[in-house]
């Protein structure tokens, strides 16, 4: 399956953290994608942009946290994390990015 533009939009970014260092491990890689994306739309994109095979999909929503800027009040926007885990032998190197 070739990538189309659909599949970058619903991908935005890896997320290199400690956490998802320690996920890696257990063959598993963490991206923040777009809010409204599914678990299929998730997984298609990530199989026609890298190559991979996909054996699974646990999303998180992280709710965005209310800040003071200069005495105004704001909240930073709400994101979507997808904890991929891969098939056996397939692995992501997120370090050289999209």
């Amino acid at each position: 399956m070739s990538a189309t533009a659909q599949h970058y939009d619903v991908i935005r970014k890896p997320i290199i953290t400690e956490k998802s260092t320690m996920a890696s491990e257990n063959n598993a890689v963490v991206f923040e994608v777009a809010m409204d994306a599914t678990k299929p739309q998730i997984r298609d994109a990530i199989e026609a942009v890298f190559g991979v095979k996909v054996k699974a999909v646990n999303t998180a929503i992280h709710k965005g946290k209310v800040k003071r800027f200069r005495g105004q009040k704001g909240r930073r926007a709400d994101t979507k994390k997808a904890y991929v885990t891969l098939e056996e032998g397939n692995t992501i190197d997120v370090t050289t990015g999209l």
